[in-house]
C-alpha cells in the first residue's frame, strides 16, 4: 500500500469578531474542500500549509492559530494502488478575502460557519471544520484583532 502525507489549512477571515468566515474551495472532481497539499522534501508541515494556501488560492501571509492541529486519514485508489492519505490541518487567519484560484480548482466560497459545513462534502471535512471552529469559540480572544 502506498502512503501519502499532506497539510493544509481551516483557513478563516474576520474583519469583526462577531463574524467569521471559512474559505472553502471547489475542486475540478467535484467536491468542496480546505486548501492542502502534499509535503514537499526539505518542507515542515507548515511550510507546507504556507505554500499550498498561496499557490491554490494566491492568499499570502496567513497567520497561523497556535494550539490547533487536527491529522485525518482516508484510504483512495490512484493507478489501480490503494494509496493510505494523511492530511495534517491547522487553523489560520487569512489577512485578505481576495483569492486567486489555481487550476486546481473551479470555484471557491466563504461561507458561515453553518453554510462551511453544509457545503464541504467529505465527513472528515466536517469533522474538520466543527473541531477548528469550537476552538475558536473556546478562545475567542483569537477573533479580537486589530488590522494591521
Amino acid at each position: 500500500m502506498l502512503r501519502e502525507t499532506s497539510a493544509g489549512a481551516v483557513l478563516f477571515y474576520t474583519a469583526d469578531w462577531r463574524l467569521v468566515e471559512y474559505l472553502i474551495l471547489h475542486y475540478e472532481a467535484g467536491h468542496w474542500d480546505f486548501p492542502k497539499g502534499a509535503i514537499e522534501a526539505g518542507e515542515t508541515e507548515l511550510d507546507t500549509v504556507r505554500r499550498e494556501v498561496w499557490e491554490e488560492t494566491g492568499i499570502s501571509g496567513i497567520e497561523i492559530v497556535p494550539g490547533f492541529r487536527k491529522t485525518i486519514q482516508y484510504f483512495y485508489r490512484k493507478a489501480g494502488q490503494l494509496v493510505r492519505k494523511t492530511v495534517i490541518f491547522y487553523l489560520a487567519r487569512a489577512p485578505t478575502k481576495e483569492v486567486t484560484l489555481s487550476y486546481e480548482h473551479v470555484g471557491y466560497a466563504w461561507l458561515d460557519y453553518r453554510s462551511a459545513l453544509r457545503r464541504l462534502t467529505f465527513k472528515t471535512a466536517k469533522e474538520t471544520l466543527r473541531e477548528a471552529h469550537e476552538y475558536l469559540l473556546k478562545n475567542s480572544s483569537l477573533l479580537r484583532w486589530e488590522k494591521p
